[in-house]
């Protein structure tokens, strides 16, 4: 079932270049607390500012050979992109913490600390898929912030928002955790957000979400507004998988995810009836990959998954989020209903990135749409890593080639292309065939990305 997910008046604003939790007053307005934990949590936070070259052209119009010959010129040039952001000291020696929207690309990076000492920082590693990255800079006796627990985190406790928000530096905004484990909204492939009404702006990104002990929870992220300011609905990434990315990263060089095997799907209350559930928790199993850790463990297709590890499974996106979090090779109990009884298996955890591959995969390198992107079928982990049902039938596209015409298209990985020129594209061996018979300057592409289905129609 596809899901629409936001009205299409509504923005996701990544706030470019929140929530706190255990208050510990009966009465926040008795004394300066604010205040007290302010003044901890300020010189934790960083300035951020990233610059990165990227190609453009002059003008839609050099993309046509006429044109082009006719103007004698029409090369792509070269502009340098400017980003300002916030970042969270993680530790003594320079460690820091920030989004990936924030410095991702850049050619160089500069981080301005809170008593005005400026240094270069380098990238040490980066996550598009959760958005966070990890960059440091060198020197040490530096004031790292302390590391809080975001799985403990309950709504209605107060947060402290910190950060740079439209370049006015160390500014902070109060308010409470709105709500937790929002998913399903678009922003990221792995979704698990603190939703916060402290005040929260452009710039603002790779900043702190604090709670009343001054422990960093959260990373400020993305704002859902329809003007592209606070409307005090905030988002930011549980601590939790900050910490365990960053750990990730220095041990493997790389992020590392879990991997289950299944494909699953939302369990509607007419499922529900059908396999005489008591209710709608969890997820039902529609597929098990053959030789996967599910397959080995004993998970069957028609199994109704209730917990991993102890936590509850509330949907397929946060079953994702789960198995993301657990390091390949752990051994972990996943609880399941089959037959209106409820069994444990034991589950030894598979390393997602050495999952099954696509068999196939093209590159496309002869239509002026989609030059550049490479596509394949889809494959089963990619539909248990980015959440395809199996009713979505198409082509994965896998990477998109920077300045290529797929990405002028606005293709993205990840993207599911279902029909092109309303001829449906339900593997690679229809696509080709649909791609060579393209004809005239116009295409009409129908993508699935993320939950929804989009229609684009590009005339070059």
């Amino acid at each position: 079932m596809i899901r629409k997910v936001v009205n299409a008046m509504v923005l996701f604003v990544l706030i470019f270049p929140a929530g706190i939790s255990y208050a510990q007053t009966s009465n926040p307005c008795e004394g300066d607390w604010v205040a007290d934990v302010a003044d901890r949590v300020l010189p934790s936070v960083v300035n951020i500012a990233s610059q990165k070259t990227i190609v453009v052209r002059q003008s839609p119009f050099f993309s046509d050979p006429f044109f082009r010959d006719f103007f004698g010129g029409g090369m792509p040039q070269e502009r340098v992109q400017n980003a300002l952001g916030s970042g969270v000291l993680v530790s003594a020696d320079g460690f820091i913490v920030t989004n990936n929207h924030v410095v991702g690309g850049a050619d160089d990076i500069e981080v301005r600390l809170s008593d005005e000492r400026v240094f270069p920082a380098r990238i040490i590693g980066t996550d598009p898929k959760s958005d966070v990255a990890i960059i440091k800079i060198d020197a040490q006796g530096l004031p790292g912030i302390r590391i809080g627990d975001s799985s403990a985190l309950r709504i209605g406790s107060f947060v402290m928002a910190v950060g740079n928000p439209f370049g006015l530096e160390q500014t902070v905004t109060l308010g409470i955790i709105s709500a937790l484990g929002r998913s399903g909204l678009g922003i990221t492939d792995y979704e698990n957000f603190i939703q916060t009404d402290a005040a929260i702006n452009p710039g603002n990104s790779g900043g702190a979400l604090v709670n009343m002990r001054g422990e960093l929870i959260g990373i400020n992220t993305a704002i859902l507004s329809r003007t592209g300011g606070s409307v005090g609905i905030g988002f930011a990434i549980p601590v939790n998988l900050v910490m365990n990315i960053k750990k990730s990263i220095e041990l493997y060089g790389e992020v590392v995810r879990g991997w289950l095997g299944v494909t699953v799907q939302e369990i509607t209350p007419a499922i529900a009836e059908a396999l005489s559930l008591m209710s709608s928790r969890g997820v039902l199993v529609s597929e098990v990959t053959r030789e996967s850790p599910a397959d080995k463990a004993g998970m069957k297709q028609g199994d109704v998954l209730i917990l991993i590890g102890g936590k509850e499974v509330h949907n397929a996106s946060s079953m994702r989020f789960l198995v993301s979090e657990l390091l390949p090779g752990s051994a972990v109990p996943v609880t399941v209903v089959r037959q209106s009884r409820e069994l444990v298996l034991n589950v030894t955890i598979g390393d997602l990135s050495r999952s099954q591959a696509p068999e196939h995969q093209i590159l496309i390198t002869d239509n002026r749409f989609l030059e550049g992107a490479t596509v394949s079928d889809i494959f089963p982990a990619a539909r248990e890593s980015l959440g395809i049902g199996n009713d979505i039938e198409g082509v994965l596209v896998i990477e998109v080639q920077n300045s290529s015409p797929a990405a002028r298209t606005g293709l993205n990985p990840g993207d599911v292309i279902v029909q092109i020129n309303n001829r449906k594209t339900p593997g690679l061996k229809e696509f080709q065939t649909v791609l060579a018979g393209l004809k005239g300057i116009k295409m009409s592409i129908r993508i699935y990305r993320q939950g929804m289905v989009m229609t684009m129609t590009i005339i070059r």
